[in-house]
C-alpha cells in the first residue's frame, strides 16, 4: 500500500478502532511510505475491494484479515523471510498466520495465545491516585531503570541493546514530551508507571504498565489505572484499551477492577 491508499487502508482499521490501533496510529502518523513508516502495508482484495491488510515491520499484525488473506500474507512472508520480532493480533487469524509460517521460521522464543483485549470508555471504577501525574522530562533518569525493568520482566529481554540503550532512551523521552508518560515517583522511586503508546481519534492503547515488585499487593496499579484512563479519555481519545497476558492474574484483576472489560482475544508469537 502507498500514501495514495491512506483513506482506505484507514477506513479499514476503523472498522475495529481498538483492535486495530496500533497500525491505524502509526499509518496517521506516519503515512505509507516504507522509509517514514518503517514497515510495509499488504493489502488484499476481494473483487476489486480492499477487504484485509497485514503491517510488516518489527511486528507482524494481520488487519481485518479474512482466512484467505492470511494464506497471501503467509505466503508473502515466507518468500521474503523473517524480518519481525513478534507476530501479534487478534487470536484466530495469528493462529492461522503462525500455523503456516512455522514450518519455515522455526521455533519461536515464546507463545502467547491467549492475551484478554479490555477496554474502558468512561470513568474509572475506583477514584484515580492523585499522586500519579504526567512525568516531566527531568525525572527521565529515575523513569529509565524503571521502564527497563517493566519491558525485561514483560517480554523477556531487555530493551538495552548493542547501542547501548540509546533508542529505548528516545522512545521513553518521546512519550515524556507528548504527555503520555504517567507515574508515581516518590523519594526518588517509581511505585506506579504507564504509558498511553498507539493512539487515535477514535481510541488510545495504555502500555508498560508496572509496580516495582515490592510495592505489590497495596492497589497501586488498580488506582494508578485509574488515573490513566481519567487523563486518556479527557484529552487523548474516547476509548482507552490495553492487552495484558491470561496468565497475569493480579495485572487482570487490577484492570478489571479499575472498569475495564475484556472485549477480544490476542495472540502473540516472539522470537
Amino acid at each position: 500500500m502507498t500514501d495514495h491508499d491512506r483513506d482506505e487502508v484507514l477506513a479499514i482499521c476503523d472498522r475495529d478502532a481498538v483492535t486495530n490501533v496500533f497500525v491505524s496510529s502509526r499509518v496517521r502518523n506516519a503515512g505509507l511510505d516504507p522509509r517514514r513508516l518503517g514497515a510495509q502495508v499488504w493489502g488484499y482484495y476481494e473483487g476489486g475491494q480492499l477487504t484485509s491488510m497485514c503491517y510488516s515491520g518489527a511486528n507482524l499484525v494481520p488487519i481485518e484479515a479474512t482466512s484467505a488473506a492470511v494464506s497471501a500474507f503467509a505466503e508473502r512472508a515466507r518468500m521474503q523471510g523473517r524480518r519481525c520480532s513478534s507476530i501479534v493480533g487478534p487470536a484466530e487469524a495469528v493462529t492461522q498466520l503462525w500455523g503456516l509460517l512455522a514450518p519455515s521460521w522455526g521455533r519461536p522464543r515464546d507463545i502467547r495465545s491467549v492475551q484478554p483485549v479490555m477496554t474502558i470508555s468512561g470513568p474509572p471504577s475506583v477514584p484515580p491516585d492523585p499522586l500519579v501525574r504526567p512525568v516531566t522530562l527531568d525525572q527521565l533518569n529515575v523513569m529509565m531503570p524503571a521502564c527497563v525493568a517493566m519491558f525485561t520482566e514483560e517480554v523477556g529481554v531487555s530493551p538495552i541493546g548493542p547501542d547501548g540503550g540509546v533508542a529505548y532512551r528516545a522512545r521513553v523521552s518521546e512519550l515524556i514530551r507528548a504527555g503520555r508518560s504517567f507515574a508515581r515517583i516518590e523519594n526518588g522511586q517509581v511505585l506506579f508507571k504507564a504509558e498511553i503508546g498507539a493512539a487515535t481519534p477514535l481510541a488510545c492503547q495504555v502500555q508498560g504498565v508496572w509496580v516495582p515488585p515490592e510495592a505489590r499487593g497495596r492497589g497501586l496499579a488498580v488506582h494508578g489505572m485509574a488515573a490513566v484512563v481519567t487523563a486518556a479519555l479527557a484529552t487523548v481519545a474516547p476509548v482507552v484499551t490495553l492487552y495484558v497476558n491470561d496468565y497475569n492474574t493480579p495485572a487482570r484483576a487490577a484492570y478489571s477492577r479499575a472498569g475495564f472489560i475484556q472485549t477480544g482475544t490476542f495472540m502473540s508469537v516472539l522470537f
